[in-house]
């Protein structure tokens, strides 16, 4: 009987398949189902589709000057929002190369990128599209669980299909650049722009376009600012990637990758940059604006909804007065006579001091209660304070060594010394304050407030009141002609004493000139005001008394507290510059005072105007009595004939062969010095038909000043920073600063010339009298 040979057994797949299938519907069932309960918030919450049409961000409200500058910005975060026409095409294309080269294939997710990172664990490149790394800006936070990774990812992936549906291509990668944060301060492509490269988004060439790319993989790691190398080589990755996907040629990613990184950095800070004093009193005026309510608690400038406007994140453009270029000029003029002229100066001169910085008329114990009160303001004390240390705790930690920077002239030192050592040694600097306007609009072009905003933050344009000095005199003059008499008027050069128990004065009170000479000789107003003698302006003060001389500066626009005592009229008073430098636009702008005005308009972030700023006006003087004091004034810088023939005048010396000097003698300007008692104030006022601009110099503490007159003058102190700021916008064509003179009224009546009169003007009583304080200024 014969074996039959076994066939071997037919293995049956069709069980496999259908458990195969079987598993692989359950699964895709399974994911739908997760996925369609992810989309339909039934398992965790995801953004609404109002949240997808309006994604959270902060959007930084910029300062634009009247040229057109970007002056600064307010913000959380430093991002400025870029069109996606405003987009260099090599932007775009170095992105998508590195980023997301299927980006314009897909629909949010690339199937293929997320199976090859799968299959080879991530070691050829991750599986995030551009959209997905849109979509984890805007909406994720960091997760800290595996669960919440997964939960994030998955949310991510439902965002980025929803973003697709919702956004062109070209929006999403729009609004990808504008949401990245580049580190240092700059938050979207057109702030990295500026930061990295001082230029706008459309400016990028192909080799700054790729730098930015390549931070994207790792803005911490690619820091051009720590890692230069690393950051240029992974730039150059960018640009193979370009090659590679034919956006370059061979012979053009040869040549580029040999360039360095060109970086230009500016870094963002709100002390730096052009204005900061004025940015500070623009954020603060801005807040105080957004806050205000109606009587039915309104907000009178709100949003659609009602809500308040914030200016670190609702992206509003503030359009200001300031002019670039002037801004420019004013900060050089203060920064070259403060920093290489004056300081110099300032320092040998206390050195002669018992206990400098202060003056040797103060005791040391008023020193140091100085000392102590300026402790008490800073950020340390401060923090002490919080940490509930004793006084004495916090005495001993300021009087012990201690590493830190301090402010110099020729930049920032880093030492040891003591927290006290260090207020003393910045109370021995001397501070500065410019504002300069347009009299005719009444707009502000210049503003310095200070030498340093990060040292010293105090502003001395709106902030700051300080004595006036003769500066005041002016208003006493005008005043004075208003009422008839004449600027050729002669009066003698005597002392001129207001009596005991005239406006309230407890004694005799009698104002010295600086010389203390009185030569008998009849003098003009005219003369008497170009050279800035007391005993002259002290008998006009007597013809009509502190209160009209007062209800006159108010008309003017002085709003400061002005005490009713003769010695108002020397500039006893604390008044800001703001408010002097608009009293005295006034002249220039034939007797219309107009309140000094920096904001011109506001924008939101679609660019509609939300306000529109117009300046306070009204009459303060008839035009020809604004003309007449220009004359007056201008004999402070021109000079005026005295009874010996010569011509003299407090501001002179700028048509002399000086570093701010040269001023020509044709230029139309008008004047007046200002010095404090003790010296401790310095000011300048210079009016032209175009710019009126006012200088202060002084130390934050009156006690700390020059010991003489000759050194801590108005005329030494800060009529040089108007020579030199002006002489920059005169040479600056573009500016188109007039050089004709002050246009004159018709038929004007009064007479300058004072050769060809005399004593013409209305006779008064001069029995009248008023009332006073204390021995007053030099000037």
């Amino acid at each position: 009987m014969s074996d039959k040979k076994q066939q071997p057994t037919k293995t049956n797949y069709t069980s496999y398949i259908i458990v195969f299938w079987l598993i692989y519907a359950a699964g895709a069932l399974v994911a739908t189902g997760y996925f369609y309960g992810v989309a339909n918030e039934m398992i965790w919450d995801i953004p609404s589709f109002e949240q997808l049409e309006n994604p959270k961000s902060n959007l930084a409200t910029e300062v634009i000057t009247s040229d057109n500058k970007l002056l600064g910005k307010y913000f959380r975060e430093n991002r400025t929002n870029v069109a996606f026409e405003n987009l260099p095409e090599h932007l775009i294309q170095a992105l998508i190369a590195t980023e997301d080269e299927r980006f314009y294939e897909h629909s949010g997710i690339d199937i293929k990128g997320t199976l090859r990172a799968v299959v080879y664990l991530g070691t050829k490149g991750g599986a995030s599209t551009i959209t997905q790394q849109l979509a984890k800006q805007l909406f994720s936070d960091p997760a800290r669980s595996i669960i919440e990774r997964i939960r994030d990812k998955t949310i991510e992936w439902v965002i980025s299909a929803e973003l697709e549906r919702q956004y062109t291509k070209d929006e999403i990668l729009t609004m990808y650049l504008n949401k990245f944060d580049f580190v240092n301060n700059a938050v979207g492509v057109e702030s990295a722009s500026q930061v990295y490269f001082n230029k706008t988004t459309d400016s990028l060439t192909i080799n700054e376009a790729a730098m930015l790319v390549g931070m994207a993989k790792n803005p911490s790691l690619f820091n051009p600012n720590r890692r230069p190398d690393t950051t240029l080589h992974r730039r150059n990755v960018v640009l193979y990637q370009m090659k590679r996907n034919a956006y370059i040629n061979e012979s053009q990613y040869d040549s580029l990758t040999q360039v360095e990184l060109g970086l230009d950095y500016h870094r963002v800070d709100h002390s730096m940059g052009l204005a900061p004093y004025f940015r500070e009193i623009l954020r603060a005026d801005l807040k105080h604006m957004f806050s205000e309510k109606d009587a039915n608690g309104n907000y009178l400038i709100a949003k659609p909804d009602g809500s308040p406007y914030d200016i670190y994140s609702d992206g509003l453009k503030v359009y200001v007065s300031l002019d670039s270029k002037l801004q420019e000029y004013a900060e050089y003029a203060v920064s070259q006579h403060m920093g290489k002229e004056l300081q110099a100066d300032f320092w040998r001169d206390l050195k002669r001091n018992q206990n400098p910085p202060f003056s040797n008329q103060i005791s040391k114990d008023q020193a140091d209660r100085i000392l102590k009160r300026a402790m008490k303001l800073t950020d340390r004390y401060r923090r002490y304070k919080a940490r509930n240390m004793s006084n004495d705790s916090i005495d001993w930690y300021f009087n012990q060594p201690t590493e830190m920077s301090i402010f110099s002239w020729n930049g920032e030192i880093d030492t040891t010394m003591t927290p006290m050592d260090s207020i003393r040694y910045h109370k021995s600097f001397l501070q500065a304050g410019l504002m300069s306007v347009d009299p005719k609009t009444g707009e502000v072009k210049a503003w310095v407030g200070g030498i340093n905003h990060k040292y010293f933050a105090y502003d001395h344009v709106k902030q700051g009141a300080r004595q006036v000095g003769s500066t005041f005199k002016p208003f006493v003059y005008a005043l004075a002609i208003e009422n008839g008499l004449s600027p050729c008027k002669e009066v003698p050069n005597i002392p001129v004493t207001f009596k005991k128990g005239t406006w309230n004065l407890l004694s005799d009170w009698t104002p010295r000139n600086s010389d203390t000479t009185y030569d008998g000789n009849m003098v003009t107003l005219q003369f008497g005001l170009a050279n800035s003698y007391n005993n002259i302006t002290a008998w006009v003060m007597k013809q009509y008394g502190p209160p009209a001389v007062i209800d006159y500066a108010r008309r003017m626009g002085i709003t400061s507290k002005l005490d009713t005592v003769p010695s108002l009229a020397l500039g006893v008073a604390d008044i800001k510059l703001y408010e002097m430098v608009g009293a005295n636009a006034t002249f220039a702008n034939k007797g219309i005072w107009k309140k000094p005005t920096y904001i011109l308009r506001i924008e939101d972030k679609n660019g509609t105007v939300i306000k529109e700023f117009m300046p306070e006006t009204h009459e303060a003087m008839s035009e020809e009595n604004a003309y007449a004091m220009l004359q007056l004034m201008k004999g402070v810088v021109m000079g005026s004939k005295g009874p010996d023939g010569r011509k003299r005048g407090t501001g002179i010396r700028m048509h002399f062969d000086r570093p701010y000097g040269n001023i020509p003698w044709d230029r139309p300007v008008a004047g007046k010095t200002g010095t404090t008692q003790n010296n401790s104030d310095g000011w300048f006022m210079g009016v032209t038909p175009d710019l009126v601009t006012g200088v202060w110099v002084g130390a934050d503490d009156r006690s700390v000043h020059f010991r003489s007159t000759y050194y801590g003058q108005g005329a030494n102190t800060a009529l040089p920073i108007w020579g030199y700021y002006m002489n920059k916008a005169w040479g600056d064509s573009t500016l188109a600063i007039s050089k004709e003179d002050f246009e004159k009224p018709d038929n004007i009546t009064i007479n300058f010339d004072c050769d060809k009169v005399q004593d013409n003007g209305t006779p008064f009583d001069n029995s009248s009298s008023g009332g006073g304080s204390d021995e007053m200024f030099n000037n």
